[in-house]
């Protein structure tokens, strides 16, 4: 059997009160709940959300600030 590493984007389109977006991604980064299930051929061992900060959303797609 192999075990490996995978990550797998999910795109949510969010509606916030919050003033600030870093604000409503760091509410749902630790209050959302989620379930990525095992399959037939592939068991889940671990999920995790991988928390942003600040300066990574403020970058443009070359690494520079916008």
């Amino acid at each position: 059997m192999m075990k490996d590493t995978v990550f797998l984007f999910i795109k949510v389109v969010i509606r916030t009160k919050h003033q600030h977006i870093q604000d409503a991604m760091k509410e749902l980064e630790n209050q959302t709940q989620y379930t990525i299930g095992s399959t037939e051929n592939v068991e889940v061992l671990e999920t995790e959300i991988i928390k942003l900060n600040k300066e990574q959303l403020n970058k443009n797609s070359n690494g520079t600030q916008s």
